[in-house]
């Protein structure tokens, strides 16, 4: 099976060295020159390539994105358009309504698959069966570290001196539409809890730093008809990147093995 990457990080590393005998990596796709995917690219002997047409003409069967935002909003149509599959990790860039529809119609246009993985947390499954009977309140809170805060405009607005953190603090609280766009690359779970369950304006969003962690915790609520889920995710952070849980970097993997064997088996 030929699959290219968006990205060159971390999530990009583990599926280059986890791939099987059957799967050739046939580009890694960056901003420039200078992206990190260029040597991630010489280092597994894979092109390395730059923009939509090149990415295209490297003829992948899928496409997995672990970019950002902005890769999504300037590949992911064009791509589905061309009848390649795609598994999209930054999924808060489809708390952008217009951008998922036109996706979502890209996708059913060409039959080009559209997977976005769990990532960091699970319990979709509960979480969607609670929905079919009527849900109240999905509230997610994202709890990390502060390194794992640090470098994101919308905190060092805040003017929070992340090295000195004594207690807890929260850095935004509110619904996942309005904060998923805020943290680019730390509450993409959010975005997917949205989507599995009732929204990006009906889930609550809150974001915490925490000095006393040392894995990303996340606590979800679901309440509805059918009682009250609770649900804990502690998480080691990624030791190359700690915005990304080493979950979430599995999750890719495991929806690439799953739309592996849907084309093998017709499952």
């Amino acid at each position: 099976m030929r699959v290219a990457l968006l990205g060159g990080g971390v999530i990009a590393r583990l599926f280059l060295e986890h791939r099987s005998g059957d799967v050739e990596a046939v580009a890694i796709a960056g901003r420039s020159e200078r992206s990190r995917g260029r040597e991630l690219a010489r280092e597994f002997g894979v092109p390395f390539v730059i923009g939509t047409k090149a990415l295209i003409a490297s003829r992948p069967e899928i496409v997995i994105e672990a970019a950002s935002h902005e890769a999504v909003r300037e590949h992911a149509e064009a791509l589905l358009l061309e009848g390649i599959a795609l598994i999209v990790l930054s999924g808060g860039a489809l708390c952008d309504d217009t951008l998922r529809e036109r996706l979502e119609r890209a996708s059913k246009e060409r039959r080009a698959p559209l997977y976005v993985p769990s990532g960091g947390v699970g319990g979709l499954d509960a979480l969607k069966a609670a929905c079919a009977a009527g849900v109240d309140e999905v509230s997610i809170a994202v709890t990390k570290p502060p390194a794992a805060w640090k470098g994101i405009p919308y905190v060092e607005r805040m003017n929070v001196d992340l090295d000195r953190l004594s207690r807890p603090v929260t850095l935004f609280e509110g619904t996942a539409r309005e904060g998923v766009p805020h943290f680019p690359a730390n509450v993409n779970i959010a975005a997917v809890l949205s989507l599995a369950g009732i929204g990006f304006d009906r889930t609550r969003l809150k974001v915490v730093a925490d000095p006393a962690l040392k894995f990303n915790t996340h606590f979800i609520t679901i309440k509805g008809k059918t009682g009250t889920i609770d649900l804990r995710f502690e998480s080691v952070p990624s030791p190359d990147n700690p915005k990304t849980a080493m979950l979430a970097c599995y999750s890719a993997l495991a929806a690439f093995r799953q739309f592996a064997s849907t084309v093998r088996y017709g499952t």
